[in-house]
């Protein structure tokens, strides 16, 4: 092949031009701006100061703390929903073999009369070479008839309730499918919320991570320890507790002090801010809801001035925080995942009201 044969195959080579020049110009000038200032140089994101990411972290963890309530509240439905069912299921498989035994029963009666030929009775009278005999048969078989159709009609029955049951199963099955996929949504909200609260507080060094968690640079240390908060109570002399049960429960939350956060976490090792309320009055022989939208309904509501050690005190307008009041304006709760189960004041959220177990 000549050189100019493949010459004349090479596609050419168009310059840019009109539009075309115009169009590449301004895209290469848009990517220019979007790389570099007017200067040249680079136009990083401007970093978060430490109390940029700590408001950021705590709407987090609200918002985390929010969506932790409605899983505890969905996984409480599922947990329920589930020995409904199987409740449902073992009662329909009762019933079941009771059925079964009847049917049973209908089956040997049916292969008696087949096997009998189930000769009319005037005949059976006049063959009989015994008729007294014939008689006294003849009313036993009548008795079993009345057994047998009341045996037909206890199957029936049976029938019926099997498939009522069978059919609150579906019921049930279908609700239990429902908050099944509830529980899911609020555990990808939680889980989603807590590592963008850690994604936040892996760019800050360790100093400000320490001034985030703590709040200040100089956090009270002797405030977060059992015997510097029983310390602190008994120089402010402290109202005891309203009853033995909230004594106990007060009693629980202090030897839980320094456990971890954990969403989801009813102890005995971890908790989450409900969940340590429930444990501490589980401790004392009393049941309370799961959530803390529950937990508010639980008791007699109390006002701030009223408040006693063992109290629960809600924060926030959703209720989505709780803890456990013990004097002195101070009370025990499981802050969120970047603090322990602590003593902190009251006054560090906002109030939303506060209840008394009874």
């Amino acid at each position: 092949m000549t050189a100019e044969v493949a010459a004349h195959r090479r596609p050419r080579q168009h310059p840019l031009g009109g539009h075309t020049a115009r169009a590449a110009a301004v895209l290469a000038l848009a990517g220019a701006a979007t790389t570099t200032g007017f200067d040249g140089t680079g136009q990083a994101a401007p970093r978060q100061t430490p109390a940029q990411v700590k408001a950021r972290v705590d709407r987090l963890y609200r918002e985390a703390e929010t969506a932790t309530q409605k899983y505890d509240g969905a996984k409480d439905a599922v947990d329920a929903g589930e020995r409904r069912l199987d409740a449902l299921r073992d009662q329909a498989a009762r019933k079941e073999q009771r059925l079964n035994t009847a049917r049973d029963a209908l089956g040997s009666f049916a292969a008696a009369q087949y096997r009998s030929g189930d000769i009319a009775p005037t005949w059976q009278l006049a063959l009989s070479g015994d008729p007294d005999r014939y008689l006294d048969a003849a009313a036993l078989a009548e008795r079993a008839g009345d057994r047998q159709a009341a045996t037909v009609s206890q199957v029936r029955q049976q029938l019926d309730q099997i498939e009522r049951l069978r059919g609150a199963a579906r019921v049930e099955l279908k609700s239990l499918r429902s908050h099944q996929a509830e529980l899911r949504r609020q555990k990808k909200t939680v889980t989603g919320k807590l590592a963008e609260a850690r994604r936040l507080l892996a760019e800050l060094t360790p100093s400000e991570r320490g001034q985030v968690a703590d709040g200040t640079g100089a956090p009270d240390r002797a405030s977060r320890s059992a015997d510097g908060a029983r310390q602190a109570l008994e120089r402010a002399g402290a109202v005891t507790a309203p009853d033995s049960r909230a004594a106990a429960a007060v009693a629980y939350a202090f030897a839980k002090l320094g456990s971890p956060y954990v969403w989801g976490a009813s102890g005995p090792d971890a908790f989450d801010c409900s969940g340590l309320i429930q444990a501490a009055y589980r401790s004392a022989g009393v049941s309370l809801p799961r959530t803390t939208y529950a937990q508010i309904g639980a008791g007699r509501r109390v006002s701030r001035s009223e408040l006693r050690p063992g109290d629960l005190v809600f924060f926030y307008s959703g209720v989505s925080h709780v803890g456990l009041y013990i004097g002195d304006g101070r009370m025990i709760h499981a802050p969120n995942p970047s603090a322990p189960v602590r003593v902190a004041p009251i006054d560090e959220m906002p109030f939303a009201g506060a209840t008394r177990v009874v």
